[in-house]
Parts: structure tokens; sequence; C-alpha cells
């Protein structure tokens, strides 16, 4: 028997005056599973992300969350206040109930342990998703939930983005809803793909959805490498890209 949808999202609508944002959309997010979420700008996709966290309302269809659900969510963007200085630590820290040991670990996670001690405002903009993707591993989330993950990052780091996001779902064993429009995180660990334009307009196994018709109309044909991630190395790289060994 299956167990019950973190998530199960039916016949979903939104409309803003005469603009249709979403309409008759049906997804379900599973316990140990990845989902990722594509489409061309303006498709709907964080407006989707945010009816499932229950920040928006639809218009139509229904949302059932597993009750007492944890969900962490990392937005597209962090606004930062530079008259404010404050440390990744102290970041870490806010709102939320955590203690050194666990926030060292985390942040280790992320690959961004180095940057404890560091001014939030003087990190790159990569490091910073890192460091968000790091406080949203501190409330061992059931659901996490990653809006554009790979802003600011180059090829490789976008590989070992593709490590760590497998490797967190494997170690907590939770669900993930990743939402780009970069064909770069249509990866071969994901489990599903939604492409998503107002409408689901095609979903599946990435090596599947990449050759669907509605798909080749969005995008086109996809470059090898590019729009499904099967690359292999026999070595790994760290977040600058260094060969590092096991």
């Amino acid at each position: 028997m299956n167990a019950k949808p973190l998530v199960n999202a039916r016949g979903i609508g939104l409309q803003i005056g005469e603009q249709v944002i979403l309409r008759d959309i049906s997804l379900q997010l599973e316990t140990g599973k990845i989902v990722s979420l594509i489409g061309p700008n303006g498709a709907g996709k964080t407006t989707l992300v945010r009816v499932i966290l229950g920040l928006i309302q639809p218009d139509q269809g229904t949302i059932e969350r597993q009750a007492n659900i944890v969900v962490s969510y990392l937005p597209q963007k962090l606004a930062l206040q530079p008259v404010m200085p404050i440390t990744v630590k102290r970041f870490m820290e806010l709102n939320i109930r955590s203690n050194d040991k666990s926030i060292e670990a985390a942040l280790h996670e992320a690959g961004v342990a180095r940057l404890t001690h560091a001014a939030l405002q003087s990190i790159s903009g990569g490091e910073l998703q890192r460091v968000m993707l790091a406080r949203c591993l501190l409330r061992n989330p059931q659901l996490l939930v990653l809006d554009e993950p790979d802003q600011g990052m180059d090829p490789t780091g976008l590989q070992v983005l593709y490590e760590l996001i497998t490797d967190i779902r494997d170690r907590y064993q939770c669900g993930i809803l990743m939402v780009s429009h970069d064909l770069h995180l249509v990866m071969a660990s994901t489990d599903q793909v939604v492409c998503l334009n107002q409408h689901v307009c095609c979903t599946g196994h990435p090596e599947s959805i990449s050759e669907h018709p509605e798909f080749l109309q969005l995008f086109g044909k996809p470059v090898s490498g590019l729009a499904v991630y099967t690359h292999h190395h026999d070595h790994k790289h760290n977040l600058h890209g260094d060969v590092v060994n096991d």
C-alpha cells in the first residue's frame, strides 16, 4: 500500500482579473521523491509553489497536506539590508531553535562551513543560496521546496548542487520540489518532471519528457548534457570547482 502523499494538489486554478495564472493543475509530492517543476518565464511556477505552501488560496481545486507536515522553503531571492550587517551564524539562528552543533552540521552539509563567521552581505550569490539551503535543513524538513536554487552558480557548481540535493533527499528521506526555468535542473536523478505553462503540458521521467511534443514546442530540441543532466565523472569537485578526493 502506498504511503499518503505529503501534498496532493488537485484541479488547481487561479485567475487574476482576466489573466489565467494556473489552470486545472494536479500534482503529488511524496516522501523520498524529487519533482522538478520547469517552464518558461511567466508559466506560473512560483505562483504554484505559493499555492502549495498555503501562501495563496486558489480559486479552484483542493490542496491536501499531511497533518503537521514540516516544510522548508528556499525562495528565489533574499533581500539584504546593507545597513544592518549580520553574520552567517546569526542568520542561521533567526527564528529557528538551534544550537551551535546543529548550525555547524547544516553549514557543513551545504558546503559552506567556512563562512560561519562571515558577513552575510559579503558572500557571493551562490554561497548565499547554499547558506539559505543550510538554514532550511535546520528544520529537518519532510518537504523541501527550492525555488530556482541554481541562481548565481556556474556549470561546475550546478553539478555539485545536483549531487547535494540528491544526498539531502537520501539523508533526510524528504520530498523535494525543485523549481527552475533553466533546463540544467532537469537531471537524471529527478524522479518526475512537471512541465508547466499555466497548465501541465507534460509530466514524467526526464528522458521521456525531453521528447514530448509540448516540451519541444516550448524549449526546442534539447542539447545533449543540457536538458537532461546525465554527465558522470570519475572524480568529484568542491563548490569552487576544484577536484577533490573521496
